[in-house]
């Protein structure tokens, strides 16, 4: 049947099968969206020779790096054997510090670079699942500043500001600054987050800064991080940014198939 609109114009009916397929594909679509099942990732691993027991789950986007030792080039190749040495003496411990944790605890080393963009959205990520009451996720924060100076210049700052109480104070700021970070920022972010900007400055070229950096690199040659975001949670090393819901399945994997094991094998 026709209908004759106001200005006497024949209206035709829409042809019943296209209403049927764009009805059926709103359904699909309200069903990927809330039915989680549909969406669940399959998690693919695959054994790594060394570290032994660690397993790769290839991932997302990455913000490629440069030189692994980028910023460490006034340090011998002696000092970058002496890291590789000293990180895999307890590679666990190296990984995550006093984050190990035990029983339910999983652990995450996520290694990032400040001006990394994908860096920004996967920190944000992991601070807010470690944050949510009864996680059992703790991260462990690594400097892999693999894109040019001021990206050196920031993760020696965040690291030196810890000697003062204030390296998440500074590594969230930094993550969250529009500003790129050169001497007159950081002086501005010390005096505004309330630390001494003096000591700062100088504990930036301090030997601990340069350990730390030179660790976190040596971590990142022995798991071939090829630029940031990567991480490793568990046993489990990733390269690039992923979303929520991975991190969350290799989260409760990790949980099921006891982790720390590999801890007692390297």
């Amino acid at each position: 049947m026709q209908n004759e609109g106001s200005h006497g114009k024949i209206m035709m009916p829409m042809p019943r099968r296209p209403i049927l397929i764009v009805s059926g594909l709103a359904v699909l679509y309200a069903g990927v969206r809330i039915v989680p099942g549909l969406r669940r990732e399959d998690l693919v691993f695959e054994e790594i020779d060394d570290p032994v027991g660690f397993r790769r789950l290839t991932a997302g986007k990455s913000s490629a790096g440069f030189d692994p030792f980028f910023g460490l080039e006034d340090r011998t190749e002696n000092n970058q054997a002496d890291a590789e040495t000293r990180v895999r003496s307890n590679i666990c411990a190296s990984l995550y510090g006093d984050r190990c944790g035990a029983g339910e605890i999983v652990p995450v080393a996520s290694f990032s670079d400040y001006y990394c963009p994908y860096c920004r959205v996967q920190t944000k990520r992991l601070a807010a699942i470690e944050a949510r009451p009864g996680s059992g996720v703790r991260v462990a924060w690594h400097e892999l500043p693999l894109l040019g100076e001021t990206s050196k210049l920031a993760a020696k700052a965040a690291l030196a500001a810890r000697n003062q109480g204030a390296y998440r104070a500074f590594h969230e700021r930094l993550m969250k600054s529009p500003f790129r970070a050169t001497p007159e920022y950081l002086q501005a972010l010390a005096d505004d987050i309330g630390i001494d900007h003096a000591q700062l400055t100088a504990d930036m070229n301090g030997e601990r800064v340069l350990l730390d950096l030179e660790n976190s690199a040596a971590l990142a040659r022995i798991f071939d991080f090829i630029g940031t975001p990567a991480m490793v949670i568990g046993r489990t090393v990733i390269q690039g940014e992923i979303s929520e819901r991975t991190i969350q399945d290799v989260v409760a994997r990790e949980r099921e198939e006891g982790w720390a094991s590999v801890c007692q094998r390297n």
